[in-house]
């Protein structure tokens, strides 16, 4: 059986175990971050005033790392993560994302990652957040008519002016990576992996392990899918973007997935795990420089989440969960087709 430990006071249980600490570039962070995204979008109604609590109680756990970006609810997760770290600053790692343009609703209408915007959108989030310094920026998506040399050259002033303590990039293919990390060293890489997500275990985490880049997974749970609590497109909102922005929730695809995340929970409780902490301990299995950052929105399901950290499998065990994933029995693309064209392959 899988073992968890919980901290304990003279013999009696004092709560969950405090999520471990690790470097994360010139960081030290939690193993395990939140994404805060859902907080003000995408994923249906929003209660902010829960949200704050959220992310206090997520400090509270360990969980240090507080993903976020500009674009998110226009500007209003970053203020949002702003007032839930007042007071708390110092044991917060927050980390924001730029280079989305977004007038509107939707996705985006393209990327802007010139110099010259580098340093208005990083003045941006920094207002928005009311800290003095973002502990990592990253690029939320490469330009393909900005030369990724000027993005990293940019950034990398911003560093050693104290703006910001470190950068990454995001969805960035290995040569990418390797050409902004001649200009300025890059500090993680913010991409899609999880269980029915894993075009990045091909060639880019070895890139990032040669040149010494932690790996920060977006959407570690499938975007719900591998808690295995979806069973139908009805259960979202109208205001949900996996009704419309996600080709693998769609009904004819999402039925034909539902047998992945049924086999994976039955793996899961044959070990004593839900199927959400099996997926999320299965990643943290892959290296100590893996720190995913799953959003939620519930002080509840954040504790379950956190748990996985602690969780210790042995090889067949981790290969039991993998199997009841296979990549290739996985259905749709994990981005529609406009979101796809803006990932660097």
């Amino acid at each position: 059986m899988p073992s968890t430990p919980a901290a304990t006071t003279r013999g009696r249980t004092a709560g969950p175990a405090p999520v471990p600490t690790a470097p994360l570039g010139p960081l030290e962070a939690g193993r395990q971050g939140l994404g805060c995204l859902g907080m003000s979008e995408f994923y249906g109604p929003v209660d902010p005033a829960e949200a704050v609590r959220t992310v206090r109680e997520a400090l509270d756990l360990g969980v240090t790392l507080l993903d976020t970006a500009d674009v998110y609810g226009h500007g209003a997760n970053e203020e949002l993560v702003g007032r839930a770290v007042k007071g708390r600053r110092d044991e917060a790692v927050i980390s924001t994302k730029f280079g989305v343009v977004r007038p509107g609703p939707g996705v985006g209408t393209g990327i802007r990652a010139d110099a010259a915007y580098v340093g208005q959108a990083c003045e941006a989030s920094l207002r928005r957040l009311g800290v003095d310094h973002i502990d990592l920026f990253t690029l939320t998506r490469i330009s393909s008519e900005v030369p990724v040399e000027e993005t990293a050259g940019a950034l990398g002033e911003l560093v050693a002016a104290g703006r910001i303590r470190g950068y990454g990039l995001s969805e960035a293919a290995p040569a990418t990576i390797r050409r902004a990390h001649a200009v300025a060293p890059v500090a993680a890489l913010q991409t899609e992996w999880s269980l029915w997500s894993r075009d990045i275990e091909r060639e880019t985490v070895g890139v990032c392990r040669e040149l010494g880049i932690t790996v920060v997974p977006y959407a570690p749970l499938g975007r719900g899918f591998l808690t295995g609590r979806i069973r139908s497109a009805e259960q979202f909102g109208e205001a949900d973007f996996r009704r419309f922005g996600l080709p693998r929730f769609e009904p004819e695809n999402l039925a034909a997935n539902l047998p992945l995340a049924e086999r994976l929970t039955e793996v899961a409780e044959g070990l004593g795990l839900t199927a959400g902490t099996a997926a999320l301990a299965w990643l943290h299995h892959q290296g100590p420089d893996v720190f995913p950052i799953p959003g939620t929105r519930s002080p509840a399901r954040l504790a379950e989440n956190a748990a996985a950290v602690h969780v210790t499998l042995t090889p067949r065990q981790l290969d039991e969960i993998a199997g009841a994933v296979p990549a290739d029995r996985v259905h749709g693309e994990r981005w529609n087709a406009q979101s796809m064209s803006y990932l660097d392959r």
